[in-house]
């Protein structure tokens, strides 16, 4: 009996070495592939939990840039308030004063300029907010996400102090420039018009237009070359050279790596989905604008004895312009209110604005080495 079964083994132990190794081969790889399989859902695990934790920073981080526009927008108010000061011209006309018809010419181009650059002004706070907050949250999260291994972080508190400073442009040099500029369309384009001048809402969102036309170059002022023409992005950060100029000497590492985060911030704002995503608010802006002004356009009930008397749109709704004027003087307070207001809120809800921000995050929170 064992001489016939060791005569067996010996016969067929080719085919028992073949399906040892095959049994074994087969044990090996369900064990490598059991690794392999728990290494992939680790590592897909800790990513989703690194994309979950990058997303809630995200969020937290627009919230963070809509309360800033809020908290920011009493002192573009002030500030346009101070260069554009209406008030003491409205409180000259309660002395009945002999030059009456002259102050009232000059409250009619400071009130148009200073509602026109409130909602150049707003629109470009929420667009250079959105590009600053979101480049410091990516340095950020990556500061407290990746092991730096002793390296200094991209965004430590002095530089984003020094860098998020860079605002003060906007609310000094640029609006005072811009200010000038759109004065001087309003001039142009108001100018001629008699204060007892019926203008409907649609005739004065032709204004408006040509108003923003020569603002932003589509029109030139006159009298001026088109290679003067500052582009919109100049009234929100000052050109490089003449930031690097007044640094060039003296510079401590925090200021390069301030000059750095400007720089940056340069680039996004000449970026063609920067001017795209600013002149969607312009739109949304001045739709705005409008709409607010629609209310006292609003047609007057009709009189009992003549039912047919009243307009059938807000088209054929006109007021002279002597009473369009205290409207549009008051929009400011509208424009810039630190209360959430349609205003704001509509352009803190723009789509276009939301991505550009995710964009803008996504570039500065990827580490470069896996950027393309």
């Amino acid at each position: 009996m064992l001489s016939s079964t060791w005569n067996f083994l010996k016969r067929h132990k080719r085919k028992f070495f073949f399906a040892g190794a095959l049994v074994g081969g087969v044990y090996f790889l369900g064990k490598y592939a059991r690794k392999k399989i728990r290494d992939i859902q680790e590592r897909e695990a800790a990513e989703y939990i690194a994309q979950a934790r990058r997303q809630f920073h995200f969020e937290s981080n627009q919230r963070t840039c809509n309360m800033t526009v809020l908290s920011m927008l009493p002192t573009l108010r002030e500030a346009i308030i101070h260069l554009l000061n209406s008030e003491s011209l409205t409180s000259l006309l309660k002395t009945k004063p002999t030059n009456k018809l002259e102050i009232w010419e000059d409250l009619k181009i400071i009130s148009f300029t200073r509602s026109v650059v409130a909602v150049y002004s707003t629109c470009m706070l929420v667009t250079l907010l959105r590009i600053q907050l979101n480049i410091i949250g990516g340095y950020l999260y990556l500061d407290n996400s990746i092991s730096r291994n002793g390296v200094a972080p991209l965004a430590p508190p002095d530089v984003q102090q020094q860098y998020l400073s860079s605002i003060q442009h906007l609310l000094g040099d640029g609006l005072s420039e811009l200010a000038t500029v759109v004065k001087r369309a309003v001039q142009d384009t108001l100018g001629g018009l008699s204060l007892k001048q019926s203008l409907s809402l649609l005739e004065l969102e032709q204004l408006l237009g040509l108003i923003r036309a020569q603002v932003e170059g589509d029109g030139v002022e006159k009298g001026a070359s088109p290679s003067h023409r500052r582009p919109l992005a100049w009234y929100m950060m000052p050109d490089e050279e003449n930031t690097l100029a007044a640094q060039a000497c003296g510079l401590t590492e925090n200021d390069v790596m301030t000059i750095k985060l400007l720089n940056e911030t340069r680039d996004m704002l000449d970026s063609p989905d920067c001017q795209t995503v600013l002149n969607t608010c312009l739109n949304r802006g001045f739709s705005r604008f409008l709409d607010n002004m629609a209310e006292f356009f609003r047609p007057p009930p009709a009189s009992a004895s003549n039912p047919g008397s009243m307009p059938d749109s807000l088209s054929q709704v006109s007021l002279p312009l002597a009473k369009i004027i205290p409207i549009v003087n008051g929009q400011i307070h509208s424009i810039c209110s630190e209360i959430p207001s349609h205003f704001v809120q509509d352009l803190l809800m723009i789509e276009q604005v939301k991505d550009f921000a995710a964009n803008v995050y996504e570039t500065f929170s990827t580490p470069q080495d896996l950027q393309l």
